[in-house]
């Protein structure tokens, strides 16, 4: 166990730091789900630009890597073009 205050409170913000980012990432892989699912252009459109914000925070801070953002942002890009 820590023997130092600050030692106590950086375990504190880490633990809550952590259920942050993990709270947000998988918020964020729900709505790639979801946009995945989609077959209809203009709510995926709509859904496109949600979770590529979402991606650019994540990679922001760096919960995930910004070239893994930058990929899954490029696919459903292609995906979302590809549909009728």
């Amino acid at each position: 166990m820590a023997n130092h205050k600050s030692a106590l409170k950086r375990i504190r913000q880490s633990q809550k730091r952590r259920l942050q980012n993990r709270y947000q990432a998988k918020t964020t892989r729900t709505f790639v789900k979801k946009l995945r699912s989609t077959h209809d252009k203009t709510e995926a459109q709509e859904l496109l630009k949600t979770v590529s914000s979402m991606l650019d925070k994540l990679a922001k801070k760096n919960v995930i890597h910004r070239n893994k953002a930058a990929n899954n942002k490029s696919k459903l890009a292609k995906y979302v073009n590809s549909l009728s």
